[in-house]
């Protein structure tokens, strides 16, 4: 189910220790100590989204092409606005054609302002110019979408750390969670995205996208367990409705049934 050689060793080492302590005599029990463990793995890192006492709150949002991202910041758009906050979002991805569109039609369909510019622009002006926006329209959260880069790529890697820059230049804390959203069927390649972004931005927690039936997920337990980023929140469908703040129980128990 996509979990690591290391994870896996250290949940099976940990249930043995309780099975050899006489905590469970009963083999059907060991079930439920797996459970247990991959529990405390998942809420050792598990917490909830940052928001500033003072807005706008800042999320930056990272991740390679095609794993859900635009689709997962409309979703977040409208998850927060029926939490009554205001929301805007920052069309910074002008590299991917039809991008901005994209996320302007998902901007009208969810009813929250997108800040744009030409595709081909620079992000680092957009995302300047959607800090300033939500900053004097008196925004809650600011969402920032980025262009979709292959994690393998650097210059595209550095570009991300110069509009981390830029928000944190434009306005000091931010950006207060830097989100990076994994497709739920690429299994271990979402390991080394989550390495590479992690080195490069420091990730500050992980969107599950794509968790349907077909997919586990199982991934994110290695990455909790090996790079201790916390999964904030989980997409498992088509809906804008489909997104919701991660339960570690909960997902533990699709995954082991």
């Amino acid at each position: 189910s996509d979990i690591g050689v290391a994870t896996t060793h250290y949940v099976n080492e940990s249930a043995r220790q309780n099975v050899a302590r006489g905590r469970i005599s009963d083999p059907q029990r060991i079930k439920d100590i797996l459970k247990e463990e991959c529990t405390k793995i998942l809420a050792e890192s598990s917490q909830g989204l940052y928001f500033s006492e003072v807005g706008p709150t800042v999320y930056l949002m990272v991740g390679v092409n095609g794993v859900g991202k635009t689709t997962t910041i409309a979703k977040m758009a409208h998850m927060f606005k029926g939490e009554n906050k205001k929301v805007m979002i920052s069309a910074a991805d002008t590299f991917r054609a039809a991008a901005i569109e994209q996320m302007e039609n998902w901007g009208d369909r969810v009813g929250v302002e997108v800040v744009s510019h030409h595709r081909g622009a620079d992000p680092g002006a957009v995302v300047f110019d959607s800090l300033k926006a939500a900053q004097s329209r008196g925004s809650d959260l600011l969402i920032i979408d980025t262009a979709g880069r292959m994690h393998t790529s650097h210059n595209l890697v550095a570009e991300m750390v110069k509009i981390k820059k830029v928000i944190a230049k434009s306005m000091g804390g931010a950006p207060h969670e830097v989100l990076l959203v994994l497709d739920a069927t690429t299994g271990q390649n979402a390991l080394s995205q989550a390495k590479i972004f992690n080195d490069a931005l420091g990730v500050t927690g992980i969107i599950l996208a794509k968790l349907d039936g077909t997919a586990k997920g199982g991934i994110v337990l290695t990455i909790s367990n090996e790079l201790k980023i916390p999964i904030k929140l989980v997409g498992f469908g088509e809906k804008v409705e489909d997104l919701a703040y991660f339960e570690p129980r909960v997902f533990v128990e699709s995954l082991i049934e």
